[in-house]
């Protein structure tokens, strides 16, 4: 399908970002599967190329381009190869650098954004809790005032980045009696004692993301590490979710896209009765259909993409589009998965990986049920 939102700049850009990840990500993906983690020379060399920096501003080492169809060619093209690596370098670039470059005090943006950009602090966001799920008004980890200090304790889990990050966003309740207006957001650094993280987690998929549980255990936070007001990170959060799930939904359809494309070519090359098997008018069909959901999804999610470039995307909006790409993806994926046959079971094919890759974005990112539960609630259900 012929796409009209990028011009001739992203064109130019995509062509870096596409040599990026043949020269950095291709050859080393399957040593990221197996030790569960993206090594850090990965991180630095992004940084040298400006891939980390797109939200950030120039004098603190970023690109500054403030249009966010570069996040999505970025986005597009690690997921052509690797959904995880997209995700870990996404919620650094995509989901943090805002938080930071909106809320923090000029001390706090010389002290973070500078090495984010050069991938020496490598971050993450903890919002998700074991007992709370989707629900982030229902936060139970908790600062509470000692002078001029805070006092951080509880937990969180599902933490994308959260075994090797330098510094991580920390959402926890400061004001029990004020709900969802009672909460605030935190910097937590690697090396403050009380901070602790669990071991990297065993998910079914998306190995190369290195996920953990955080633990903190009296951990003293100066003033200097609260972002933004006090009291505002539920809102703070509300505001930003709508780019992590756009975000999300380009990803999604970029790495189901990619799938499909690698499926056409091994369907019109495997051979079955005398035939290749594309040719069955069943699997035709199929892949018939498959394309145009594709390329339906990708209008709506273009659109989406324009809007929210244009500052107009709503929270409503970006939940339609995390939901209906997430449900695409994996119905895209699974029958991929089928076409292969059995060797689309063997993690060694990569469209096995990208199966067990995809079945996560039905659920972070706000679940797909909380998202239509959104949708209803704006139809006045």
């Amino acid at each position: 399908m012929q796409r009209t939102l990028f011009n001739e700049d992203h064109a130019a850009f995509r062509e870096s970002a596409k040599a990026f990840v043949e020269r950095t990500i291709t050859p080393n993906v399957e040593k990221f599967i197996e030790q569960r983690v993206i090594d850090r020379d990965v991180w630095l060399e992004a940084g040298r190329q400006g891939l980390l920096g797109l939200e950030i501003p120039e004098e603190y080492g970023g690109s500054g381009a403030n249009d966010y169809r570069f996040n999505t060619v970025f986005a597009e093209e690690l997921c052509r190869v690797n959904a995880a690596v997209a995700s870990s370098l996404g919620i650094h670039g995509d989901v943090v650098a805002p938080y930071l470059v909106d809320l923090c005090t000029e001390e706090q943006k010389q002290r973070w954004l500078p090495g984010m950009c050069t991938g020496e602090i490598k971050t993450g966001i903890a919002m998700t809790e074991p007992s709370g799920g989707s629900d982030l008004a229902a936060l139970k980890t908790n600062a509470v005032r000692d002078g001029d200090d805070w006092i951080l304790n509880g937990s969180k889990t599902f933490i994308t980045n959260g075994y090797t990050a330098d510094m991580i966003v920390v959402a926890a309740r400061t004001d029990p009696s004020k709900g969802a207006r009672g909460i605030t957001l935190f910097a937590v650094e690697t090396g403050m004692p009380g901070f602790e993280r669990g071991r990297k987690l065993d998910k079914v998929g998306q190995h190369p993301s290195d996920t953990a549980e955080l633990f903190f255990s009296d951990v003293r936070l100066s003033q200097e590490h609260v972002i933004g007001e006090e009291g505002q990170g539920f809102i703070y959060m509300m505001e930003r979710l709508p780019q992590e799930r756009i975000g999300g939904a380009i990803s999604n359809l970029a790495h189901a896209q990619g799938v499909f494309e690698e499926t056409l070519e091994y369907v019109k090359e495997r051979k079955a009765f005398g035939q290749a098997i594309g040719k069955f008018q069943h699997n035709k069909f199929l892949l018939a259909e498959l394309r145009t959901k594709l390329d339906v999804s990708q209008a709506f999610i273009d659109g989406l993409t324009m809007q929210h470039v244009r500052g107009e995307l709503t929270a409503v909006e970006a939940a339609q589009a995390k939901y209906w790409s997430a449900d695409i993806e994996n119905e895209v994926i699974d029958a991929c998965v089928q076409l292969h046959g059995g060797y689309g079971y063997m993690t060694e094919y990569r469209v096995a990986r990208a199966w067990m890759d995809a079945r996560v974005t039905k659920i972070w990112a706000g679940s797909n049920e909380i998202m239509k539960e959104l949708i209803g609630r704006d139809l006045g259900l």
